[in-house]
């Protein structure tokens, strides 16, 4: 495996990003998860959705599972939701929080856009999946990497 994603995000930027998807977690039952990449090899969409199932995404109770997915050489990235998101929510449910992600990815802040995405996905999350009492977190917080 190239060093290119080792090298994408310091231990500290890393674990900044798992303490923002703890506190997002904090607002909703869903959960959320990042997968870093060197290359898709396709399309975005078909490989997040690949890698949903393989990181056992698709077995949360409420399927409420959010996969913010990276490509790093392809400069790609896809917020991928399960169907009990996508049941209950508009088409453009995702758009606010990729534009956020966007315009920090464009002027290089990597670490702000995935914060940012992450904090606003729980926010987007919270009025659909309200955190409550008898949640337990389903998944690991940590970054996965291909």
């Amino acid at each position: 495996m190239s060093n290119k994603v080792e090298e994408f995000l310091t231990a500290q930027e890393e674990q900044d990003i798992v303490e923002a998807i703890r506190v997002a977690e904090l607002n909703t039952s869903g959960e959320i998860r990042v997968h870093i990449e060197k290359t898709c090899k396709g399309d975005a969409t078909v490989r997040a959705l690949e890698l949903f199932h393989t990181l056992k995404m698709d077995n949360t109770k409420l399927q409420n599972g959010v996969l913010i997915y990276l490509a790093l050489e392809d400069k790609t990235f896809v917020i991928y939701g399960d169907k009990g998101i996508n049941d209950v929510v508009k088409n453009d449910f995702w758009d606010n929080t990729k534009n956020v992600m966007q315009s920090h990815f464009k002027k290089g802040n990597f670490k702000q856009g995935l914060r940012d995405g992450i904090l606003k996905s729980g926010e987007e999350l919270k009025t659909h999946f309200p955190y409550s009492d008898t949640d337990s977190n389903e998944l690991t917080n940590d970054i996965s990497k291909g």
